[in-house]
């Protein structure tokens, strides 16, 4: 079983990786996928992904702006340390 992505670098990793299977992806005979289903995921993979970066820009933008860890984690639905350790490599 192969574990989700947990830390930022491994989400947008998982996302690229995605990403590149879904532009790569080329139906062959037998290919039972619905073309909408596809079209959903893909579409939803690059949104992650977008979001994902969106969210280390806020809190780099954030961190510049004084604020702490603690009130970013409130603000992400985490504690402070889990934000710090998640974003801090991201935004330094």
């Amino acid at each position: 079983m192969t574990m989700m992505p947990r830390t930022v670098d491994e989400i947008l990793q998982h996302a690229d990786e995605l990403a590149a299977r879904f532009e790569d992806y080329e139906p062959r005979e037998g290919d039972e996928l619905d073309s909408a289903a596809v079209a959903l995921l893909r579409t939803a993979v690059a949104e992650r992904s977008e979001a994902e970066r969106h969210m280390v820009e806020a809190v780099r933008r954030a961190r510049e702006a004084g604020l702490s860890w603690s009130a970013i984690g409130r603000f992400v639905g985490t504690s402070g340390e889990a934000a710090r350790q998640r974003y801090s490599s991201k935004v330094a």
